[in-house]
């Protein structure tokens, strides 16, 4: 399978180096058949080529299987030297998801028990660890509804923003929360809306409905997304799946990340019908970029989610996932995490991808034979 791997700006390179030792690891102990093609994506991008997503970065990805994505974005201040409408976050991750419709943001809120002690909440709210998903509808709402701004003729400034969804977008990622909540052990799927406020809420709940007959074993819970910000810091045991729109998930994953300690700690995969992506959730980090301290966890998490998600590589993202875990319940963590933990040793970037791939190393592959 062909892979564009997109790297992205500030600490985007560093942390898709350690990704990308874990693929060349696998391609040699369990002979995976990947390609990787590297293609310019984001702020630098800009610069170096005129565009954060030219076209011949279309062009290989239009030509991929998968796409592998890195951070992208700069400063507040180094931001401004590129046009609004050519800001990596507008030009390029926007219109990577539009061009490919990757409607459903899957995105694991993970702590094994013992992993919680690196959460900020208290141990007697997370003694069994934290362990659910959230599926974010990513292709519709505010975030590519009309846009206009400009002056009244009070000559005020003005702006509009439409927060738009039909039935098909809705009804689609719906399904997909479904599918997933009736496989998982719990059989749980909370909807997180604000129908007290906003008509697209209700609209989306009407359809939660009709697609809910479909699949009676899975119990639904419906919550508005401020209570739902509440419930994740009060009890985030009770969620197993959480589907949401566009912006109260771009919200509340956020939080999910601060629950369990970082937002190094959250990867994720942008599906689409045809063609998926898999990025880590969190901004590029220009502050520490180049300084072998940012953590890699995201990022490999990632190619866990490919490999199983995309590539039908279960055993082999398994293993990913038991290195990752095995690494941090060891008390190994990169800066963002150390500093909130006593005694835990603080390794680099380049350490904590060793680690992955020194367990890798280890496992006993004959017990899988090669499918």
């Amino acid at each position: 399978m062909k892979v564009a791997v997109l790297s992205g700006d500030g600490i985007g390179p560093e942390i898709m180096t350690q990704a990308l030792r874990v693929i060349d690891l696998l391609i040699e102990q369990r002979r995976i058949d990947v390609e990787i093609i590297h293609a310019p994506f984001g702020a630098g991008s800009y610069f170096d080529h005129g565009h954060p997503f030219p076209d011949q970065t279309k062009k290989i990805c239009d030509e991929s299987d998968i796409i592998l994505k890195g951070p992208v974005g700069l400063n507040h201040e180094d931001s401004k030297k590129i046009p609004i409408e050519l800001q990596p976050e507008r030009a390029a991750i926007l219109a990577l998801r539009q061009r490919y419709d990757t409607f459903a943001n899957f995105r694991p809120v993970f702590l094994s028990p013992r992993m919680s002690h690196f959460s900020p909440l208290k141990p007697s709210v997370i003694s069994n660890g934290i362990d659910f998903i959230m599926i974010r509808e990513l292709v519709g709402g505010l975030y590519f509804g009309k846009k206009t701004r400009g002056e009244d003729l009070a000559g005020q400034r003005f702006v509009e923003e439409s927060l738009e969804y039909n039935e098909k977008q809705i009804r689609r990622v719906l399904t997909i929360a479904f599918e997933l909540a009736n496989k998982r052990t719990r059989r749980q799927l909370h909807n997180i809306h604000k129908s007290n406020v906003l008509l697209s809420s209700v609209l989306w709940n009407e359809i939660l409905e009709e697609v809910a007959s479909d699949y009676p074993d899975v119990s639904v819970k419906n919550m508005l997304v401020d209570a739902a910000a509440t419930a994740l810091c009060l009890d985030p045991s009770q969620f197993d799946v959480m589907v949401m729109e566009n912006m109260f998930g771009d919200i509340l994953s956020d939080q999910a990340g601060g629950i369990i300690g970082s937002l190094g700690l959250m990867p994720s995969a942008c599906v689409g019908e045809k063609k998926s992506y898999f990025e880590p959730s969190h901004g590029s980090a220009p502050d520490i970029a180049g300084k072998n301290i940012a953590n890699p966890y995201s990022m490999i998490g990632s190619i866990a989610m490919m490999l199983e998600m995309s590539m039908n590589y279960q055993i082999e993202a398994n293993e990913v996932w038991v290195a990752l875990h095995s690494i941090m319940e060891k008390g190994y963590v990169t800066a963002d995490l150390g500093a909130a933990i006593d005694d835990a040793t603080i390794i680099s970037t380049e350490e904590f991808g060793s680690k992955v791939i020194d367990i890798l190393k280890e496992v006993d592959w004959s017990l899988h034979p090669y499918n």
